[in-house]
């Protein structure tokens, strides 16, 4: 099952959420409406009041959806409200200790060989116990929590096998499940708490005519009655939802790090310590954490969110077999060869890779993608690795890579229009990390954005897009839009979403490709052009990609198709990338199968081609691991310049 097949099966088990929960609110409203007919004292003389069910269900309903849409609103702003809930603090490379910093390279390293945008990490000071967390509605505004007894107890393979683990919660689509489950469930908490006010108002009313019916307070004690049945269905909905998609972690986090004694041990850990979290947020949340994070009960096997941990160490334990032995340590993965790294990285050569090895590793990291985000990381210039992890090193780095470093009368004028918006100090900075920059080679500009982006992201919505617009006017005072300032705009833009906009959410609208017809064809056209545009490419090279790209789309033979490539600018290429963002998974992998063939068709593939194909995935939501690199050096090597446009 591939990234996109994920995606759907997230979206199915939707549908199945909202049927259970439905089935809980039937069972809740039932057992309410006994507990009326014997506060009214009309059972059990007559069962069947439609009146009264009518009025019993409509109330039931009203308040279990004003607690629902009231939560549902609340997460709206994303994974970051459940970790403040839980008591977690956003975890700053400035203020943390060396702990910290472990876990935040661990992240890093993650988050570049997956492709997606780095994490903000919280962590949960006061649990002692050994737990962690991912939440968000996509990959692209994501979270991490991890308790404080996690960052004392494991040790660095351990905790990468729990890193690895929330990771594939990221990529496989759980999280957005997961927070709408939070949100659904808090309905059905609402009647317990509506109980437990009406408890607290002791005999002031009574339920029926003058001395006749029950105190208000009993009926409070019944809806709690009520409501725990409710917690007790929304426990096995978790459960139902839950365990085996923490089983499909484990295996992915194996498959990461290639050392399932890392997950091993931290099983075997939580065996002899505690996973449990002292928050009161923990009901609510329980089935987003790494292990049980409730009081084990009687019913704990029925209940649970999680497997028990001894399934979970036995099913790793069999990962450990032949091929596994066979892989490379850890150490021989942080500097592979070149020809492994060849291999790997997929496109060096064009023949190594086809279309379907490019959708496949939509969503996914390998170790040999983790130990090139390894070896990338390394080999960065220590003022840049620190540098992205304060404020205005960050920025001055996205400045910087909007800076043409080719044409230096290009680069005088930008600088000029650089002093006019911002401070000298930020300018000198941009200057002295650009100069560092054009020393490296241009494929780690892409991961270089994304290291910045978690210190970006700490501004406020203001200070955000006005980031994107001093890009927007350093790329403007250029005279013209180059491929790469193209894709600058278009990542940063989406990365900066969640803190720019964080209420909104994307929603499907498109489930054919009928309606999303004109932007494949745009979309392809534009990679078409990239992908031949030395001096030596014709026009018929360039109309032959295109069309080899659009018959790899559905229907095509029903379509109208043109003849060569549209006519387009990169305005109207982001609008047609920001429609397709509204398609099903489905769609998207036909796109992102289409745009991948459009670019191996001629078996090479320049760094503005992969640089345009990550951008486009990226903004999709479908993250591309970086094997699009063909070489593993990250020292710089002379490419054609991309032609402007």
């Amino acid at each position: 099952m591939n990234f996109f097949e994920h995606q759907d099966r997230a979206r199915q088990n939707t549908q199945q959420l909202i049927g259970l929960f439905s089935l809980s609110i039937a069972v809740m409203i039932m057992a309410i409406y006994i507990v009326t007919l014997f506060l009214f004292r009309m059972a059990p003389r007559v069962w069947w009041h439609p009146g009264i069910f009518l009025y019993v269900a409509g109330i039931t309903i009203i308040a279990i959806a004003i607690g629902s849409l009231y939560k549902i609103a609340c997460l709206r702003e994303g994974g970051s409200v459940i970790a403040q809930e839980l008591g977690g603090r956003l975890l700053l490379p400035e203020m943390a200790d060396e702990q910290g910093r472990q876990l935040l390279n661990i992240v890093e390293e993650m988050a570049i060989a997956s492709g997606i945008s780095v994490p903000q990490v919280y962590l949960l000071d006061r649990e002692t116990g050994i737990n962690a967390f991912a939440a968000g509605f996509t990959p692209n505004d994501a979270v991490i929590g991890v308790t404080r007894g996690t960052l004392e107890h494991l040790s660095r393979d351990e905790l990468q096998g729990v890193i690895g683990h929330e990771f594939s919660h990221i990529l496989n689509g759980d999280m957005r499940l997961n927070l709408r489950l939070v949100g659904l469930l808090h309905g059905i908490l609402f009647i317990y708490l509506t109980g437990e006010l009406l408890l607290r108002l002791r005999g002031s009313f009574r339920l029926g005519k003058e001395d006749k019916g029950l105190p208000i307070w009993a009926f409070g004690l019944a809806l709690m009655a009520i409501g725990g049945i409710g917690l007790l269905c929304g426990r096995l909905i978790k459960a139902a939802v839950s365990r085996q998609r923490e089983f499909l972690a484990d295996a992915s986090a194996v498959q990461f790090t290639r050392n399932p004694n890392g997950l091993t041990g931290v099983f075997q850990k939580l065996q002899q310590m505690d996973s449990r979290l002292i928050s009161p947020g923990a009901e609510a949340s329980s089935h987003m954490f790494f292990g049980n994070a409730l009081n084990p009960s009687f019913w704990e096997n029925m209940f649970s969110t999680h497997p028990p941990l001894a399934e979970r160490i036995r099913r790793v334990g069999g990962l450990n077999v032949s091929n596994l032995a066979a892989m490379p340590s850890r150490n021989q993965m942080r500097s592979p060869s070149p020809s492994q790294e060849s291999l790997t990285m997929g496109f060096a050569g064009g023949s190594n890779a086809t279309p379907s090895q490019v959708v496949n590793q939509v969503g996914s990291v390998t170790p040999e993608h983790f130990a090139h985000a390894q070896a990338l990381l390394s080999q960065l210039p220590e003022s840049l690795r620190l540098g992205a992890r304060e404020q205005q090193s960050a920025m001055a780095i996205a400045l910087a890579l909007a800076l043409d470093t080719e044409n230096l009368q290009i680069q005088e004028r930008q600088i000029a229009w650089l002093r006019e918006v911002q401070p000298a100090d930020l300018v000198e900075k941009t200057l002295q990390l650009s100069r560092e920059i054009s020393q490296l080679d241009p494929r780690i500009r892409l991961p270089l954005v994304d290291l910045a982006v978690p210190i970006l992201r700490q501004n406020s919505a203001k200070e955000c897009q006005r980031v994107c617009k001093c890009i927007h006017g350093l790329v403007v005072a250029t005279g013209s839009l180059s491929l790469w300032h193209f894709v600058l705009q278009l990542i940063l833009w989406h990365r900066l979403q969640p803190s720019i906009n964080p209420a909104s959410t994307t929603t499907v609208e498109f489930t054919s490709i009928e309606q999303i017809w004109p932007d494949s064809l745009l979309i392809l056209s534009v990679i078409a052009r990239v992908g031949h545009s030395q001096p030596d490419a014709s026009t018929e090279d360039i109309a032959y990609a295109f069309r080899s790209g659009v018959f790899r789309l559905p229907k095509a033979g029903e379509q109208e198709k043109p003849e060569k490539p549209l006519n387009c600018n990169f305005t109207e290429l982001k609008k047609s990338i920001e429609r397709l963002r509204l398609a099903t998974p489905k769609l998207k992998q036909t796109i992102v199968d289409a745009c991948a063939h459009t670019v191996l068709l001629d078996n090479k593939v320049t760094p503005s081609e992969a640089d345009l194909l990550r951008a486009i995935a990226m903004t999709l939501d479908c993250p591309i691991p970086p094997f699009l690199n063909p070489q593993p050096s990250v020292s710089k090597q002379k490419q054609p310049s991309p032609k402007r446009s």
